[in-house]
C-alpha cells in the first residue's frame, strides 16, 4: 500500500495506480460540485493529494501549498502550529 506524507503524518492510498487515478479524478470533479448538499469542496484537496502520488506536477503543487500553509500557520497562529507539531525549530547563529 502506498502512503502520502502530509504534515508529518502518513496517509494510506490504494496500491493500484489506475484505482488511485480514478479516485483522484472523481474526487476532484465531484468536489467542483461542492455547492450541492451531499458533496463538498473538501473533495478537491483530497483528490489532488491522491493524484500527487502519480503525477509530479500535482506533487510539486501539493508540496508548495503545504510549505505556504505551514509558514502561514507559524506566523499567524503559532498555538495551532504547535498543537499540529509544525513549529519552527530553534535557529542559532554560528
Amino acid at each position: 500500500m502506498r502512503t502520502v506524507n502530509i504534515l508529518g503524518r502518513r496517509l494510506p492510498v490504494p496500491g493500484s495506480r489506475p484505482l488511485r487515478i480514478a479516485m483522484g479524478v472523481i474526487l476532484v470533479i465531484l468536489g467542483m460540485l461542492g455547492f450541492l448538499p451531499i458533496l463538498g469542496f473538501w473533495m478537491v484537496p483530497v483528490g489532488l493529494t491522491i493524484l500527487s502520488v502519480d503525477f509530479p506536477p500535482v506533487r510539486r503543487f501539493r508540496r508548495r501549498a503545504t510549505v505556504k500553509i505551514v509558514n502561514y500557520l507559524r506566523v499567524k497562529w503559532p498555538n495551532i502550529a504547535a498543537r499540529l507539531g509544525i513549529m519552527a525549530r530553534n535557529r542559532t547563529n554560528s
